[in-house]
Protein backbone atom coordinates (compact mmCIF):
# COMPACT_ATOMS: atom_id res chain seq x y z
CA UNK A 1 0.00 0.00 0.00
CA UNK A 2 1.33 3.50 -0.95
CA UNK A 3 2.38 5.71 1.63
CA UNK A 4 1.95 9.32 1.90
CA UNK A 5 5.58 11.42 1.96
CA UNK A 6 5.06 12.66 5.68
CA UNK A 7 4.30 8.89 6.46
CA UNK A 8 7.80 7.60 3.98
CA UNK A 9 9.47 10.62 6.24
CA UNK A 10 8.11 9.39 9.11
CA UNK A 11 8.97 5.70 8.41
CA UNK A 12 12.54 6.40 7.31
CA UNK A 13 13.64 8.57 10.31
CA UNK A 14 12.32 6.00 12.38
CA UNK A 15 14.31 3.38 10.85
CA UNK A 16 17.48 5.54 10.98
CA UNK A 17 17.35 6.09 14.46
CA UNK A 18 16.63 2.47 15.45
CA UNK A 19 19.83 1.66 13.18
CA UNK A 20 21.97 4.01 14.64
CA UNK A 21 20.53 3.99 18.74
CA UNK A 22 19.17 0.47 19.22
CA UNK A 23 15.80 1.61 20.21
CA UNK A 24 12.75 3.90 18.73
CA UNK A 25 12.69 7.78 18.97
CA UNK A 26 10.06 8.99 21.28
CA UNK A 27 7.30 10.94 20.05
CA UNK A 28 8.87 14.45 20.93
CA UNK A 29 12.23 13.50 19.05
CA UNK A 30 10.07 12.70 16.09
CA UNK A 31 8.30 15.84 16.23
CA UNK A 32 11.18 18.18 16.51
CA UNK A 33 12.94 16.33 14.23
CA UNK A 34 10.42 16.27 11.16
CA UNK A 35 9.12 19.50 12.07
CA UNK A 36 5.42 18.29 13.01
CA UNK A 37 3.49 21.31 15.16
CA UNK A 38 2.21 18.76 17.89
CA UNK A 39 2.66 15.16 19.36
CA UNK A 40 -1.09 14.77 18.19
CA UNK A 41 0.27 14.81 14.10
CA UNK A 42 2.86 12.16 15.27
CA UNK A 43 0.26 9.65 17.04
CA UNK A 44 -1.67 10.03 13.58
CA UNK A 45 1.21 9.51 11.21
CA UNK A 46 2.21 6.27 13.57
CA UNK A 47 -1.50 4.48 13.68
CA UNK A 48 -1.87 5.10 10.12
CA UNK A 49 1.61 3.48 9.74
CA UNK A 50 0.60 0.82 12.02
CA UNK A 51 -2.71 0.37 9.85
CA UNK A 52 -1.15 0.03 7.28
CA UNK A 53 1.05 -2.88 8.33
CA UNK A 54 4.33 -0.82 8.59
CA UNK A 55 5.05 -0.51 12.32
CA UNK A 56 3.57 -2.59 15.43
CA UNK A 57 3.45 0.10 18.54
CA UNK A 58 4.13 -0.77 21.79
CA UNK A 59 2.69 -1.34 24.60
CA UNK A 60 1.28 1.48 26.87
CA UNK A 61 3.60 0.57 29.41
CA UNK A 62 6.78 0.74 27.51
CA UNK A 63 9.07 3.61 25.83
CA UNK A 64 10.80 3.50 22.94
CA UNK A 65 9.85 0.00 21.72
CA UNK A 66 8.38 0.99 18.10
CA UNK A 67 8.76 -2.16 16.08
CA UNK A 68 9.07 -1.42 12.29
CA UNK A 69 8.00 -3.93 9.52
CA UNK A 70 9.82 -4.06 6.14
CA UNK A 71 8.33 -1.53 3.20
CA UNK A 72 7.01 -4.16 0.88
CA UNK A 73 8.45 -2.58 -2.58
CA UNK A 74 11.24 -3.20 -5.02
CA UNK A 75 13.27 -0.27 -6.29
CA UNK A 76 13.89 1.77 -9.44
CA UNK A 77 15.88 3.91 -11.05
CA UNK A 78 14.60 7.46 -12.11
CA UNK A 79 16.29 10.90 -13.37
CA UNK A 80 18.09 12.96 -10.98
CA UNK A 81 17.74 16.74 -12.47
CA UNK A 82 19.41 18.67 -9.87
CA UNK A 83 18.64 21.43 -7.13
CA UNK A 84 15.58 23.08 -6.53
CA UNK A 85 15.04 26.05 -4.76
CA UNK A 86 13.11 25.77 -1.12
CA UNK A 87 13.42 29.53 -1.20
CA UNK A 88 13.69 31.92 -3.75
CA UNK A 89 13.56 30.31 -7.65
CA UNK A 90 16.82 29.00 -8.93
CA UNK A 91 17.27 26.91 -11.95
CA UNK A 92 16.89 23.25 -11.97
CA UNK A 93 20.01 21.96 -13.93
CA UNK A 94 19.46 18.64 -15.78
CA UNK A 95 22.45 16.70 -14.88
CA UNK A 96 23.09 13.09 -16.13
CA UNK A 97 22.73 11.21 -13.20
CA UNK A 98 19.92 8.64 -11.85
CA UNK A 99 19.04 7.68 -8.18
CA UNK A 100 17.38 4.39 -6.86
CA UNK A 101 14.29 4.93 -4.84
CA UNK A 102 11.82 2.44 -3.20
CA UNK A 103 8.89 2.04 -5.91
CA UNK A 104 6.64 2.86 -2.74
CA UNK A 105 7.83 6.18 -2.96
CA UNK A 106 6.43 6.47 -6.78
CA UNK A 107 3.64 8.05 -8.11
CA UNK A 108 1.89 7.17 -11.10
CA UNK A 109 3.55 8.31 -14.64
CA UNK A 110 6.99 9.18 -14.94
CA UNK A 111 8.79 10.74 -12.26
CA UNK A 112 12.09 12.18 -11.07
CA UNK A 113 13.86 13.47 -8.38
CA UNK A 114 15.42 17.18 -7.43
CA UNK A 115 17.66 17.93 -4.15
CA UNK A 116 16.36 21.09 -2.35
CA UNK A 117 18.22 23.96 -1.31
CA UNK A 118 16.59 26.45 1.30
CA UNK A 119 14.60 26.41 4.22
CA UNK A 120 11.00 27.61 3.03
CA UNK A 121 9.22 24.56 2.84
CA UNK A 122 10.28 23.36 6.49
CA UNK A 123 7.09 23.62 8.52
CA UNK A 124 5.97 20.56 6.12
CA UNK A 125 8.79 18.61 6.81
CA UNK A 126 11.28 19.47 3.73
CA UNK A 127 15.02 20.59 4.84
CA UNK A 128 17.79 21.52 2.88
CA UNK A 129 19.70 18.74 1.39
CA UNK A 130 16.40 16.05 0.73
CA UNK A 131 16.03 14.91 -2.21
CA UNK A 132 12.58 14.99 -3.52
CA UNK A 133 10.66 12.16 -5.57
CA UNK A 134 8.67 14.37 -7.78
CA UNK A 135 5.73 13.14 -10.17
CA UNK A 136 5.45 14.76 -14.10
CA UNK A 137 1.76 16.91 -14.58
CA UNK A 138 1.06 20.07 -15.65
CA UNK A 139 -2.16 20.59 -13.23
CA UNK A 140 -2.62 21.01 -9.52
CA UNK A 141 -4.75 20.80 -6.54
CA UNK A 142 -5.05 23.46 -4.11
CA UNK A 143 -2.41 22.78 -1.44
CA UNK A 144 -0.95 20.37 -3.25
CA UNK A 145 3.08 20.63 -2.85
CA UNK A 146 4.39 21.31 -6.03
CA UNK A 147 7.65 21.96 -8.40
CA UNK A 148 6.87 24.99 -10.81
CA UNK A 149 8.58 26.98 -13.11
CA UNK A 150 8.26 30.69 -12.77
CA UNK A 151 9.69 32.50 -15.98
CA UNK A 152 12.04 29.49 -16.14
CA UNK A 153 13.17 29.44 -12.69
CA UNK A 154 12.21 26.10 -10.66
CA UNK A 155 10.88 26.58 -6.76
CA UNK A 156 9.23 23.94 -4.82
CA UNK A 157 6.16 25.49 -2.73
CA UNK A 158 2.16 24.77 -2.11
CA UNK A 159 0.16 25.24 -4.71
CA UNK A 160 -3.11 27.53 -4.37
CA UNK A 161 -4.70 29.47 -7.49
CA UNK A 162 -7.62 31.93 -7.77
CA UNK A 163 -8.61 32.62 -11.16
CA UNK A 164 -6.05 33.98 -12.87
CA UNK A 165 -3.34 34.21 -10.29
CA UNK A 166 -1.57 31.28 -9.08
CA UNK A 167 0.16 31.76 -5.14
CA UNK A 168 2.67 29.53 -4.62
CA UNK A 169 3.24 29.37 -1.22
CA UNK A 170 6.34 28.59 1.47
CA UNK A 171 5.73 26.45 4.61
CA UNK A 172 7.75 29.03 6.42
CA UNK A 173 6.26 31.30 8.29
CA UNK A 174 9.22 34.32 8.19
CA UNK A 175 8.16 33.78 4.35
CA UNK A 176 6.13 35.62 1.97
CA UNK A 177 4.55 33.59 -1.16
CA UNK A 178 5.38 34.07 -4.52
CA UNK A 179 2.50 35.85 -6.33
CA UNK A 180 2.29 35.42 -10.28
CA UNK A 181 -0.28 35.66 -12.84
CA UNK A 182 -1.26 31.93 -13.95
CA UNK A 183 0.46 32.35 -17.57
CA UNK A 184 3.50 33.37 -16.20
CA UNK A 185 3.60 29.99 -13.71
CA UNK A 186 4.12 26.16 -15.23
CA UNK A 187 3.54 23.50 -13.13
CA UNK A 188 6.30 20.70 -13.66
CA UNK A 189 5.28 18.21 -11.20
CA UNK A 190 3.74 17.61 -7.78
CA UNK A 191 5.72 16.32 -4.79
CA UNK A 192 5.05 12.24 -4.26
CA UNK A 193 8.06 11.53 -1.65
CA UNK A 194 10.67 12.36 -0.04
CA UNK A 195 14.80 11.03 1.09
CA UNK A 196 17.06 12.37 3.31
CA UNK A 197 20.39 11.09 4.39
CA UNK A 198 20.38 12.24 7.91
CA UNK A 199 24.52 11.69 7.81
CA UNK A 200 24.96 14.25 4.88
CA UNK A 201 26.46 17.65 5.44
CA UNK A 202 23.84 20.64 4.43
CA UNK A 203 23.93 21.67 0.89
CA UNK A 204 25.50 25.17 0.83
CA UNK A 205 25.61 27.50 -1.87
CA UNK A 206 28.22 27.99 -3.45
Amino acid sequence: MTLTPAQERVYRFVQDYLQRHGYSPSYEEIRRQLGFRSLNAVFKHLKQLEERGYLRSPPKNRKRAIELLPLRSGSMSIPFLGVVAAGTPIEAVEVPESIEVPESFLGNGSNFALRVRGDSMVEEGIREGDILIVTRQVQAENGQTVVALVRGEATVKKFYRNGDEVELRPANSRMQPIREQARDVEIVGTVVGLLRNYRQRPLRSP
